[in-house]
Formats: C-alpha cells, sequence, structure tokens
C-alpha cells in the first residue's frame, strides 16, 4: 500500500500530524454540497465512496447537511493511518466505516457506489489510468465522481498573494492541485469509456480569519510538516509578518484580530454512462 502514496505524503500525514490539519484545515461550503446532492438522479438510499477521506471533515460536512439525509451507507477509504485514527475520533456516524485503501485499490466490491467523491486529496494521486479504472468498477451506471477542493482565493487580495508565493517556495517538490496534473484522468481510457464530460463549478466564500489560523493553516501542509524547526521558525515569522504587515487587508473585527480570508470551492462532477 505504501507505494502507491507519495512519499511526501506518507511522513506529512503519518501519525500524530493530523490535529492540527483536522483543526486549521475550512469547512466545506453548504452551496456546493447542494450543488452535489442535484446532480445525482437517485432518490436514495445512497452508497457513497469517499477516497482519500483524511480526517473526516468532509464526511463530518456531508452527512450534517439537511440535503443529504439519504446516505445509506459510507465507505470512507485513507492510506494514513494517522488520519485514519483522527478521523475515527471525530467521526462516530453509524452509517461511516472507515478503512486503508488508494485511488487504485479502494477494497469496494463492484457496482456498489451512487457517489464517488475525493475532497482535498486528488492531487496526490500518480497512476490516472488505474484509479479511473477503480472507479468505473465501483460505481453504479448514473452514478457521480466528485472532485472537490477547498482553498484560499490566492490573488483576491495582495497579503494573500503574498503568503500564497511565501509557501509555494516550501511546496515545489510536493504535489499541489494549482498544478492542474490531476486533469489528465479526464484523458485516460477507462474515464472517456466509462464517464461523461465532467462539469466544473466555483463557490466563493469569505472566511473569518486571524493570524493563529493563518499559521495553522500553514504548518498543516504535508510539505511544511517536513521541514526542520529551524526551518519552521524562520517559515512562521515570514508568513506572521505577511498577514500583520496586511496588504489590502479588510477587517471583520479589528479589535479582535479577526479579517477576510477569502476562500473558493472548486468543484469538479462526472457522470458514469
Amino acid at each position: 500500500m505504501a507505494a502507491s502514496v507519495d512519499p511526501i505524503a506518507q511522513v506529512g500525514f503519518a501519525k500524530g500530524t493530523n490535529e492540527l490539519y483536522n483543526k486549521a484545515r475550512p469547512e466545506y461550503q453548504p452551496e456546493a454540497l447542494s450543488h452535489l446532492r442535484r446532480a445525482i438522479a437517485s432518490s436514495g438510499p445512497l452508497n457513497v465512496l469517499e477516497i482519500g477521506a483524511g480526517t473526516g471533515l468532509f464526511t463530518r460536512s456531508l452527512l450534517a447537511h439537511p440535503e443529504w439525509a439519504a446516505v445509506h451507507a459510507l465507505r470512507a477509504v485513507e492510506p494514513s493511518e494517522g488520519m485514519r485514527e483522527v478521523f475515527a475520533k471525530y467521526t462516530t456516524d453509524p452509517r461511516v466505516v472507515v478503512s486503508e485503501g488508494t485511488f487504485n485499490a479502494t477494497g469496494v466490491e463492484d457496482g456498489w457506489a451512487d457517489l464517488i467523491v475525493i475532497a482535498q486529496a486528488f492531487h496526490w494521486c500518480s497512476d490516472y489510468e488505474g484509479a479511473a479504472a477503480e472507479f468505473a468498477r465501483v460505481s453504479k451506471s448514473g452514478a457521480v465522481l466528485a472532485l472537490i477542493w477547498n482553498h484560499e482565493e490566492r490573488c483576491a487580495v495582495q497579503w494573500l498573494k503574498q503568503f500564497r508565493e511565501r509557501l509555494k517556495r516550501e511546496e515545489e517538490r510536493a504535489p499541489r492541485m494549482a498544478s492542474g496534473h490531476w486533469r489528465k484522468l479526464f484523458i485516460t481510457l477507462p474515464y472517456t469509456k466509462c464517464f461523461n464530460t465532467p462539469e466544473e463549478q466555483i463557490f466563493r466564500h469569505d472566511a473569518a480569519g486571524t493570524l493563529d489560523g493563518v499559521v495553522s493553516r500553514a504548518l498543516s501542509l504535508s510539505r511544511i510538516v517536513l521541514l526542520t524547526d529551524g526551518e519552521k521558525e524562520v517559515f512562521v515569522k515570514d508568513v506572521e509578518s505577511i498577514v500583520q504587515r496586511g496588504e489590502g487587508k479588510v477587517w471583520i473585527d479589528e479589535e479582535k484580530d479577526v479579517f477576510v480570508y477569502p476562500h473558493r470551492t472548486q468543484l469538479i462532477i462526472s457522470k458514469r454512462a
């Protein structure tokens, strides 16, 4: 199993590194979850396969959303033992089972899923052909495949652009959503044989940001986790300087140091033929 998982992910998301991830990463927007639910023709009961389920941030958002009451069973597949431990700690819904697996080896039976969803994770895929074949194998006719990411609106304001540029210096060797390499999935033979042309939707929203929140978000990134203590100290000082300087910052509550933190949710939906 480890051989099919990126080495940076193996260490960056190992045991003991995921409580911060679970605390610092943003929640998924209800509008995006509503849009995804409308894409599924079935009224239920629904079988959901979530691959790269991490600490369960997306899982819990989905199951708490009133339009997703029709979920009958959710199989959460995650290669990292540390992620699975945090997932199990915070996700107690009896409909959910979490297990070890990867994009191209989920352990789910043929034709089980009404929805395959990958949240904040598909940029880690290294075998698009194998992943597409697995998606086709485990999905029902008419099922939906969804890729979703939450991330900062990188160029919305100057301080955020500077923050992302500083992150980029440390993240060059790690797979990133922004690279777009994951779009190779859509030209693989198993995908083109079994799925329709993907449709993409962007949902923009403003989160409430704080200095500590921005720093914690940065420190939860897999590549940053791998820095030495000295490198982290320099990195944190740089990020603090950028946020405190705050070029273009819009305050929500200046006395409490709460400001607008622009985000976007990117949702790509494909339907199984």
